[in-house]
């Protein structure tokens, strides 16, 4: 039993990576072999448009050809029955390096046929967890519902499933004074990083738990 965690912040000891942490020690705890890795440390593309993993009798049919840090990622990946993607929403959406694995990852996977019909020879328990500084209650405002939806939507139409975690109202800086921040009350972030992200450890690590029982069908 396999659990692959990646980090799409570049920040390594922060708010992505310790729930990405405390869900890797939920599928220790339950059982899985675990790895946890940081996207900033690769160096990658996204997809380049070949199409070979669309080629009838390709060697790469169904598997991204192109050869970089990503693809030993890639192929880990496939061979996995855990996957938690993590990352911080920068713009209004997953950093560029997240963004970038995820075309390089689904794709391939991914038919021309009228139902764009997945062909993922495995099966992958999947989540997504989310990072950001925006309250729940501002979802609406900024779209946010949506762009965990089509997310959500793309990974199922893959692998079938994934569940999705989201940390909202995070703590960014050690000491807001040093930064041009008044948007926000920096006593409060403090206060619901005590209070709140201890519980959204919490649920990752259960989120862990849960998704390498399901895969091991437990």
């Amino acid at each position: 039993m396999k659990a692959i965690a990646i980090n799409g912040s570049p920040r390594k000891k922060w708010n992505t990576a310790t729930l990405l942490e405390n869900a890797l020690a939920g599928a220790k705890d339950s059982g899985a072999d675990t790895e946890l890795v940081h996207l900033y440390e690769l160096t990658y593309s996204g997809c380049i448009s070949c199409f070979a993993c669309k080629k009838i009798g390709g060697k790469s049919y169904g598997r991204c050809a192109v050869k970089d840090d990503l693809k030993p990622l890639l192929d880990s990946i496939a061979k996995a029955d855990v996957l938690i993607l993590g990352s911080p929403i920068y713009f209004s959406a997953e950093t560029g390096e997240m963004r970038s694995l995820l075309e390089r990852l689904l794709f391939p996977y991914l038919t021309y046929t009228p139902e764009y019909t997945t062909i993922f020879p495995g099966k992958l328990s999947t989540a997504f967890i989310y990072t950001m500084n925006i309250k729940e209650e501002q979802f609406a405002t900024y779209g946010y519902d949506q762009i965990f939806a089509k997310t959500k939507d793309a990974m199922v139409r893959v692998f079938g499933n994934c569940e999705t975690l989201l940390s909202t109202d995070t703590y960014q800086f050690d000491d807001y004074s040093k930064y041009l921040t008044t948007a926000w009350d920096p006593l409060a972030k403090a206060k619901r990083r005590q209070d709140v992200f201890p519980q959204d450890c919490k649920r990752a690590f259960e989120l862990g738990a849960r998704l390498t029982a399901a895969a091991s069908g437990s």
